[in-house]
C-alpha cells in the first residue's frame, strides 16, 4: 500500500493544481483531476441558454475531444450493457429523451430514465449551481435529437425520419457529402458522446467542464451518497470505502485497473476470503486521489514504452531528475540554452563527479526550500499483461538525499565522452556522463530493436542505478559485440554505440577518456594499436575519401584474433608508409612504442576483452585532439601573417 500512500500524499501536496489545465509539448491538455471526476472524449458540444433552451451545437475537432466530466463509482467502471449513467455529460442514448422515438435501440432498461433521475437528484440538491439547473431544465424536455437534426444539423435523419447511425452513399441525395460527425465518431453515431455548456449573450461564462464551482458542487453532493465507513488500509482512518477503482490510468482508452476484485470471472480473492473487503479496504477518497495523481504524473513526466510506464516523482514536489533519462541531468550540468558543442575542461571521473554533485546539490537545495523536513522520491514501473489488469512491476521509495547520491554515483561511474546529444538547434553537443537507459538498449540491440526488448532492458537497469548492482553481463557483451562490428552500421550509429559501450565497460573498470600510457593491460594496448592504425590510414587518405580504413574493416575479427589480424592490418599500411614516409613516421614510431609494451607471450590470438574498446577510443581521441590543436595553431599563425601583410601594405 506504500505506493498508494505516496500518490495520495502527492495529490494533497499539489491540490492547487486540481482542475488547472496544463499543456504538454504537443499542445495536448491534461490536469490533476478532482475526485469523483474523469476524462472522456466528446464529439459533440451542445450549448444551452441560461433559461434552459437549446442554443446551438457543433461537431468538435480532435484537439478538443478531451473533456473533464463528473462520474460515479459505477459509471467510471461501466462495461457492456450495464446501465450506469455519468452525472452530466454522456452518450447520446443516455442524454437524449427522444432517442427511442428516432429509432434508437435499447437492450433492457432505458438509459435516459436512469440518467435523468440521477441528474434530478443533483439539480434539486443544496449543492446545485445555476448552470446545472439550466442543463437539467433543457434535458427534461426530451427533445435533444429533435434540436440536433434541424437548422444547422450535427445529426442526420433518413427518409423514414430515423437517425442515421452509419453513413452510406445512398444518403448523399438527402444530405450531400459525408457529414463530419461520421468521421469524428469511432463507431456508430448512436454512441456519440455529448458534452453540455451554458451560453449567455451578456457575459462570458466559464466552460462547464472547466468550472471549479461545478466540480465542488458534484463532490459535495456525491460525498453524501457514498457507502458505509470502514478502516482504510492506506491511511488507517475510518472513511467511506469502495470496491470500484479507476481505469484510464495511462491514457483515455486504457481499460486496465491496478486494483480489482471481480470474481465473476477468474480468482482474485475467492478461496481465501468470502468478500473482497476482507482482503483489503481502501477508502473512496484515497482511491480517487491516488489514481488521479498517478494519471497526472504519467501525463506530466512519465516515460512510456509500449504501454510500460517508467515514473519518478517526489511526494512534495513532482519535479525530480529522472534516472532513466539524462536530458535533465545534462541540462543541469551544462545548461540547456547552449547552441554550440561544449568544450569540456576535464575528463576524469573525480572531476565530473564533483561538477555533477554541485549541479545536483544545487537542484536538491532548490527543491528543499519548498519541501517539508521529510522528502521522498518514488520510482514506479507499471505494465499490463491483459486489457483489464495492470501490475506494479517495480516500486521504490527513497529519501531524496539518498536518491540524489545514487544519481551522482551512477553518472560518475558509468560515464564516458559522448557526441550524439543534440541541442534545440539540432547541433551535436559533447557531454561526459552516463547514457540514458533507452540509449543503452540502442547500443545493445540496435536502433531497430522492438519495444519489448527496450522496455525490458530499461527495467533491468533500474537496480543498477538505484541499488548499485553491476550491469548484467549479457547487455555489456551484446553492446561490445555490436561496437566491434562497425561495418554493419552507419558511421553515426557506430560512433554512438562505441561511446555507450565504453561507458558500460567503464562502469566495471573505472577508466578515464584521457589516454593512460601506464596501462599495460593486453586488451587495452591492442586497442591502442588499432586506433593508431585507423588514424594513420585516415590521415593518408584524401579528405573526400569516405571509405572505411582497414583497421575499421577488420575490427570485428581483430577482437577475436588480434595477433593474426594485426599482421594483415600492418601489411595494408605499408603502401601508405612508402608514399607518405616522413608524414607518417610519427604514427609508425607510436606503433612501435605501444607494441613493445605487450609482453612477448601475450602477443597472441587469444580474444580481447571489452577493455580494447577503451584503449581504442582513448588513443583515437588523443590523436584527433592533437590534429585539431595543430590545425588551430596553423590557422592562428595564418591570421598573424595576414595582419603583418596588411600593416606593411599600409
Amino acid at each position: 500500500m506504500s505506493w498508494l500512500l505516496s500518490l495520495y500524499e502527492t495529490y494533497n501536496s499539489n491540490d492547487k493544481c486540481v482542475g488547472v489545465i496544463e499543456k504538454k509539448y504537443n499542445d495536448r491538455e491534461y490536469t490533476l483531476l478532482p475526485i469523483a471526476h474523469t476524462t472522456q472524449n466528446a464529439q459533440i458540444e451542445v450549448e444551452i441558454t441560461e433559461q434552459g433552451d437549446f442554443h446551438s451545437a457543433r461537431v468538435l475537432d480532435k484537439t478538443e475531444f478531451s473533456t473533464l466530466i463528473p462520474c460515479t463509482e459505477k459509471s467510471a467502471s461501466r462495461a457492456g450493457s450495464v446501465v450506469a449513467p455519468y452525472p452530466l455529460h454522456d452518450k447520446l442514448s443516455y442524454v437524449a429523451g427522444d432517442f427511442v422515438a428516432y429509432g434508437g435501440k435499447i437492450k433492457k432498461e432505458e438509459p435516459f430514465a436512469a440518467y435523468i433521475q440521477q441528474l434530478e437528484g443533483w439539480a434539486n440538491s443544496e449543492f446545485a449551481t445555476p448552470k446545472l439547473k439550466s442543463i437539467y431544465r433543457y434535458l427534461s424536455k426530451r427533445r435533444l435529437i429533435q434540436d440536433l437534426v434541424v437548422g444547422k444539423p450535427v445529426l442526420y435523419l433518413d427518409a423514414n425520419q430515423k437517425l442515421i447511425t452509419t453513413w452510406d452513399k445512398k444518403y448523399e441525395s438527402l444530405h450531400g457529402e459525408k457529414p463530419r460527425i461520421f468521421t469524428a465518431v469511432p463507431g456508430e453515431v448512436d454512441s456519440v458522446f455529448i458534452r453540455f455548456n451554458v451560453h449567455s449573450p451578456d457575459k462570458a461564462l466559464t466552460k462547464v467542464w472547466k468550472d471549479t464551482e461545478l466540480y465542488d458542487s458534484f463532490i459535495g453532493y456525491y460525498s453524501q451518497l457514498l457507502g458505509e465507513e470502514d478502516i482504510c488500509y492506506v491511511t488507517g482512518e475510518k472513511l467511506p470505502g469502495t470496491d470500484k477503482h479507476a481505469n484510464k490510468i495511462r491514457n483515455s482508452g486504457d481499460k486496465a485497473k491496478l486494483i480489482s476484485a471481480n470474481d465473476t470471472s477468474g480468482f482474485t480473492f475467492r478461496g481465501r476470503f468470502t468478500h473482497s473487503h476482507e482482503a483489503a479496504t481502501i477508502s473512496y477518497e484515497v482511491s480517487q486521489k491516488a489514481h488521479n495523481a498517478l494519471k497526472w504524473l504519467i501525463q506530466r513526466q512519465g516515460k512510456t514504452m509500449e504501454n510500460r510506464v517508467f515514473l519518478v516523482w517526489g511526494n512534495d514536489s513532482p519535479e525530480v531528475p529522472c534516472l532513466t533519462d539524462n536530458d535533465n541531468i545534462f541540462a543541469m550540468e551544462f545548461g540547456s540554452e547552449s547552441s554550440r558543442p561544449i568544450t569540456l575542461k576535464a575528463h576524469t571521473n573525480q572531476e565530473f563527479a564533483f561538477d555533477l554533485a554541485k549541479a545536483l546539490s544545487g537542484y536538491r537545495n532548490k527543491l528543499a526550500i519548498k519541501s517539508a523536513s521529510k522528502a521522498n522520491v518514488n520510482i514506479l514501473v507499471l505494465d499490463s499483461a491483459t486489457t483489464g489488469r495492470m501490475a506494479v512491476l517495480y516500486y521504490r521509495n527513497l529519501d531524496k538525499k539518498l536518491y540524489f547520491d545514487k544519481l551522482i554515483d551512477w553518472h560518475s561511474k558509468c560515464a564516458w565522452l559522448h557526441r550524439y546529444q543534440k541541442d534545440g538547434q539540432g547541433d551535436l553537443l559533447q557531454f561526459w556522463g552516463a547514457p540514458a537507459t533507452k540509449d543503452i538498449a540502442f547500443a545493445a540491440y540496435g536502433s531497430k530493436a522492438n519495444d519489448k526488448l527496450v522496455k525490458g532492458l530499461m527495467e533491468r537497469m533500474l537496480p543498477c542505478i538505484v541499488d548499485g548492482r553491476r550491469i548484467p553481463q549479457d547487455i555489456v557483451r551484446s553492446a561490445t559485440h555490436r561496437a566491434s562490428n562497425p561495418v554493419a552500421m552507419d558511421k553515426w550509429e557506430w560512433e554512438k554505440t562505441l561511446s555507450i559501450t565504453c561507458a558500460l565497460i567503464n562502469e566495471r573498470e573505472g577508466y578515464d577518456v584521457a589516454l593512460d600510457k601506464e596501462n599495460t593491460d593486453r586488451s587495452y594496448l591492442f586497442g591502442r594499436l588499432l586506433a593508431i592504425a585507423d588514424v594513420m590510414e585516415r590521415s593518408a587518405l584524401d579528405k573526400d575519401e569516405k571509405r572505411s580504413t582497414n583497421a575499421i574493416r577488420y575490427m570485428s575479427v581483430f577482437s577475436q584474433h588480434p595477433e593474426r589480424t594485426w599482421r594483415t592490418i600492418q601489411n595494408a599500411l605499408q603502401p601508405y608508409q612508402a608514399k607518405f614516409g616522413k608524414q607518417l613516421n610519427y604514427y609508425s614510431s607510436m606503433i612501435d612504442e605501444v607494441a613493445s609494451q605487450i609482453p612477448f607471450d601475450e602477443f597472441n590470438n587469444e580474444p580481447l576483452t571489452g577493455k580494447y574498446l577503451l584503449g581504442f577510443y582513448s588513443q583515437r581521441y588523443k590523436l584527433y585532439q592533437k590534429t585539431e590543436k595543430k590545425q588551430d595553431e596553423g590557422n592562428h599563425a595564418g591570421d598573424e601573417d595576414h595582419k603583418e601583410d596588411s600593416s606593411s601594405g599600409m
